[in-house]
C-alpha cells in the first residue's frame, strides 16, 4: 500500500522581507559548527562531482572515434547522452526516497563508490557496450545530487536554503567549467587519463564524505522501507504534484529546465551561424557566462531573497531569463548579445530560491523524494529538451534563427498565473507584517 505524502503543518510560504540579521557572535555552538563543516564538505562534493562529469565531455568524441564509429559518431554521442540523462530521470527520485528512509550519508557514499567504478570501467572499456554500460552506471550515480539537495535542506532553515541552494548551484556550475578545461588538458596527453582523473576525485569525493560527512539530524522518525512500486520516478511525482501549494512550482521548475535546454544544445551551432564564431569563440563564451551564473547564484541570490522575499526573487529570475532570451533572438553583434547573456546568467538567481520554496511547502520526511523530483524532471528535460529545440532551429533557420530562444522564452507563459498567485501572496504577507509592525 502507497505512503501518501502529507502537507506539512501550516506556515508561511516563505519569510518576510526584512534587514539581514546582525552579524553572529564569534562564538558558535557545537550544533552551528557541526552544520557549518558539513556544509562545505557537500559544496566540495558537488563541486568534484561536477568536476568529474566535465572531464570527460572534450574526449568522448574522440573516444568514440577510436571504437571505429567515424560514420556514426553523433548518434553515439547523443544516444550516450541521452542514456545518462534517462538513468538520472527513473533513479534521482528512488535515491532521494532511499535517504529518506535510510538516512542521507549512506545513501551518498553508496553513490559516490558507485562512481568511482563507474570511471574506471570507462577508462578501461575494450568494447562500446561496455562504454554504455559505464554511461549507464553514471546516471545512476550521478543522481545524488538529489541527496545532496535534501542534505542541505536538512541542516539550513527556511530563512537559509534560497542562499544555500544558490551556492550549491554555484558550486555545480564551477566545476562543469573547470572540468572541461583540465579534462581538455589531460586528454591531450592520454585519450583515458580524464576517466582516470575523474575516478580520482569521486574516490577522494568518497573518502571525504567516509571520514568527516555525519549523518544530519532528522526531525520526524523516518516511514518505513519504500516498495518498489514507491521507488518508481512517477510515484513521489504523482503524490507531490497533490499538494495544492507545491504543484505549480514543480511545473515552474519543468519550464525552467526546458527554457534551458536551449543554449545547452544550440549555443555553439547559434553562434556560427549567426556570428561566424569558431570552437573558440565559442568555448570562450559558454566559459563566461557558466561563471557569471555562478556568481550570480552564489552572492546575489541570498541577498536578494532576504531583501525581497523568495517569491520576488524567483519571478524576477524568471523576467531576466526571458529578456535575456529575447535579447538573443535579436542580437547582430556581440556588443548587442553581452546584456543578453548578464540577463540571461542573472536569471540563474530563479532556480535556487524555487528550490528554497518547493523545500518549504514540503514535509520534513520527504524531503529526499522532493529533491528527488526535481532531479528527474530536470533530466527529462535533458532527454526531451534537444529533441524539441533542434527540430526548431531547423525548421525556423531557413526563415529566421531566432525563434527556438522565443519559443524558449515563451514557456514560461503557461506558468504567468502561477507567478501571479505567488506575487499576491508576497503582496498580503508584506501589508501583513507591516500592519503587524
Amino acid at each position: 500500500m502507497d505512503t501518501p505524502i502529507h502537507s506539512p503543518a501550516p506556515a508561511p510560504a516563505e519569510p518576510p522581507a526584512q534587514a539581514p540579521a546582525p552579524s553572529p557572535t564569534p562564538a558558535q555552538s557545537p550544533a552551528q559548527a557541526g552544520a557549518r563543516f558539513a556544509l562545505v564538505l557537500i559544496l566540495a562534493t558537488v563541486t568534484l562531482d561536477a568536476i568529474g562529469i566535465g572531464l570527460i565531455a572534450p574526449v568522448m568524441p574522440q573516444l568514440l572515434d577510436s571504437f571505429g564509429l567515424q560514420h556514426n559518431l553523433a548518434l553515439h554521442a547523443g544516444a550516450l547522452t541521452a542514456l545518462y540523462a534517462l538513468m538520472q530521470f527513473v533513479c534521482a527520485p528512488a535515491l532521494g526516497a532511499l535517504s529518506d528512509r535510510f538516512g542521507r550519508r549512506p545513501v551518498l557514499l553508496c553513490s559516490l563508490f558507485g562512481s568511482s567504478l563507474d570511471y574506471l570501467l570507462m577508462a578501461c572499456a575494450p568494447w562500446l557496450s561496455l562504454l554504455y554500460l559505464g554511461r549507464a552506471i553514471a546516471g545512476i550515480s550521478g543522481a545524488s545530487g538529489s541527496v545532496a539537495g535534501a542534505y542541505i535542506a536538512d541542516i539550513s532553515d527556511e530563512s537559509q536554503r534560497a542562499r544555500r541552494f544558490g551556492w550549491m548551484g554555484a558550486a555545480f556550475g564551477l566545476g562543469l567549467v573547470a572540468g572541461p578545461v583540465i579534462g581538455g588538458l589531460l586528454g591531450a596527453v592520454w585519450l583515458r587519463a580524464p576517466f582516470l582523473a575523474a575516478a580520482a576525485l569521486a574516490t577522494i569525493n568518497f573518502a571525504l564524505a567516509w571520514l568527516a560527512l555525519p549523518e544530519p539530524p532528522r526531525k520526524r522518525e523516518p516511514a518505513r522501507a519504500p516498495s518498489l512500486r514507491q521507488l518508481a520516478p512517477w510515484h513521489s511525482l504523482r503524490e507531490l504534484g497533490r499538494l495544492p501549494d507545491l504543484a505549480p512550482l514543480l511545473w515552474l521548475y519543468l519550464a525552467m529546465q526546458l527554457a534551458g535546454q536551449v543554449p545547452g544544445t544550440l549555443w555553439a551551432i547559434y553562434g556560427h551561424d549567426r556570428f561566424g564564431w569558431n570552437p573558440t569563440a565559442v568555448g570562450l563564451s559558454l566559459a563566461a557566462f557558466g561563471v557569471i551564473h555562478s556568481l550570480f547564484q552564489a552572492f546575489a541570490t541570498g541577498r536578494i531573497s532576504d531583501r525581497f522575499g523568495p517569491s520576488r526573487t524567483l519571478i524576477g529570475g524568471v523576467i531576466s531569463d526571458v529578456l535575456g532570451y529575447l535579447t538573443f533572438a535579436f542580437a547582430r553583434s556581440a556588443a548587442t548579445l553581452a546584456p543578453g547573456l548578464l540577463l540571461a546568467a542573472g536569471g540563474g538567481i530563479g532556480g535556487p530560491a524555487l528550490l528554497a520554496m518547493s523545500s518549504q511547502r514540503t514535509d520534513e520526511a520527504n524531503q529526499g523524494a522532493l529533491q528527488g523530483v526535481l532531479a528527474s524532471l530536470a533530466s527529462l528535460a535533458a532527454v526531451i529538451g534537444p529533441l524539441i529545440f533542434g527540430t526548431i532551429y531547423v525548421i525556423g533557420a531557413g526563415h529566421w534563427d531566432g525563434w527556438v530562444w522565443v519559443v524558449g522564452a515563451a514557456l514560461y507563459l503557461p506558468c504567468v498565473p502561477a507567478l501571479r498567485k505567488l506575487l499576491r501572496e508576497a503582496s498580503v504577507r508584506q501589508t501583513a507584517t507591516t500592519a503587524g509592525g
